[in-house]
């Protein structure tokens, strides 16, 4: 719904606009002075002002020039109305921002046309702001497992409709990307995509960040702040880390969430807005309801249509997709357009565990092309430590002694160091601080042959 502000000093042309207004949809609110007017605008947003050139305290021009040179991205069209117009007047207005000039007697129909186009020209500039904060690419849920294509059919499904999502999954594992998919696929994809970590915003601050705050309300911060709610209107916002919101914060959002509006902090009158919210989270929600700290009510809430995104161990034949997809990104950055591995470091990809889930994967890549800036096709030797003994310690769980499990580890861990030492045996015995016979000793007591 939007907010119009109605500024003149007459009380009849207030009342009659008033009432006219509402009937086509708008919240109105009025106001007979300049200075009253200034507080409204600071204390709560609107989309467009109506306002008369000719005030009891003060000059309407001049106004119109304090509510522009307001410091904040939010500021409202505004229309000029004047009984006495003329083009000087009309020029001077357009050049201190206004949005168009209208003369009284008011044409009715001339009013409502300028009303609809100033506020969709305000809501176009809004969002040009937010992409420019931040752009929002057509992301791509890359994965050939059955976990994968599964999730990609329920994406398809539910993306066109407005129901909450709450997307579940360790971190790591590409919760954000499926947000911005179901986004880029929703019938909403025009309109700005909004993120917030809840986890990354300290406890004072996650309520402003939320739902923003008004003429200095928050000591020492910025004037005024437009929230992530209110800058989502239209729009999709995704609430990461949704299970690290406090309790308080939690009745906050519930309440935004069944009403669609809120307060922003220290405004005295409340915002409308039209979001689709997705939440993420790395928690158990059902435990944390149990241990009495995340709301039951607003789990229910969000829970309308459940995502699972499986860790990266549960679908390793995707692996193969992700490093590829990785290198066709960081490649070209470090111009290596055309970078690849071979089978072997691809196979031992494989064996490791990844905790870290994508994201490590993602990391490791870039290091690696950043540690080897010649290499054009990344081995086996050129992958860390960490990945081989990830391994051998997932490998453990199929031993049946402690003796088949330190061979193993053993012996993966001198094929590394051959590797990085060229097949050189005496080199590899300086470094691993063995004489050479012994080394060959244990190579052939491990089965590694000098040609592996």
């Amino acid at each position: 719904m939007k907010h119009v502000l109605i500024v003149d000093d007459e009380a009849e042309i207030r009342s009659s606009l008033e009432g006219i207004l509402q009937e086509e949809g708008y919240c109105v609110t009025t106001s007979g002075t300049a200075t009253e007017a200034l507080e409204l605008l600071r204390d709560a947003e609107y989309d467009v002002v109506l306002l008369d050139i000719w005030l009891p305290d003060g000059d309407g021009l001049e106004t119109l020039a304090e509510i522009r040179n307001f410091a904040s991205d939010h500021v409202p069209e505004v229309i000029i109305i004047s009984g006495h117009g003329t083009i000087e007047t009309a020029v001077r207005a357009t050049k201190l921002g206004a949005y168009d000039f209208l003369e009284k007697p008011l044409s009715l129909e001339r009013t409502l046309i300028l009303l609809k186009n100033a506020a969709q020209a305000r809501q176009m500039r809004l969002e040009n702001q937010e992409f420019k904060r931040q752009l929002v690419e057509r992301a791509n849920v890359t994965g050939e497992s059955v976990p994968m294509k599964a999730l990609r059919q329920q994406i398809r499904l539910m993306a066109p409709t407005n129901g909450r999502v709450l997307i579940y999954g360790e971190s790591g594992t590409g919760k954000e990307l499926i947000a911005r998919t179901m986004h880029a696929e929703s019938l909403r994809k025009d309109r700005v995509f909004v993120e917030l970590n809840c986890a990354a915003i300290p406890e004072d601050f996650i309520e402003s960040e939320l739902f923003g705050h008004r003429h200095g309300a928050v000591p020492g911060g910025p004037a005024e702040k437009r929230g992530t709610f209110e800058r989502a209107d239209g729009g999709t916002l995704f609430l990461d880390e949704v299970g690290d919101m406090s309790l308080k914060t939690q009745a906050k959002v519930l309440r935004a969430l069944d009403e669609q509006r809120f307060t922003p902090v220290g405004a005295a009158h409340p915002t409308h807005v039209d979001v689709r919210v997705i939440a993420a989270t790395n928690k158990n929600l059902e435990e944390e309801i149990a241990r009495g700290n995340f709301r039951e009510d607003l789990f229910y809430r969000l829970n309308v249509i459940p995502f699972y995104v499986p860790p990266l161990r549960d679908r390793k034949e995707d692996i193969v997709l992700l490093v590829r997809e990785f290198l066709a990104e960081f490649g070209p950055q470090y111009a290596r357009p055309r970078i690849d591995l071979t089978e072997e470091a691809l196979a031992a990809l494989k064996q490791y565990h990844w905790p870290g889930n994508i994201r490590e994967l993602r990391n490791l890549m870039e290091r690696i092309l950043i540690l080897n800036p010649k290499v054009m096709r990344i081995e086996r030797k050129h992958l860390p430590m960490l990945v081989f003994r990830g391994a051998a310690g997932r490998r453990n769980e199929e031993f049946t002694t402690l003796q088949q499990a330190r061979e193993a580890y053993e012996r993966d861990y001198i094929l590394k160091k051959m590797e990085e030492c060229h097949g050189n045996v005496s080199r590899t015995a300086e470094v691993l601080g063995l004489e050479r016979s012994h080394l060959y000793r244990k190579m052939k007591a491990l089965g590694i042959s000098i040609k592996e």
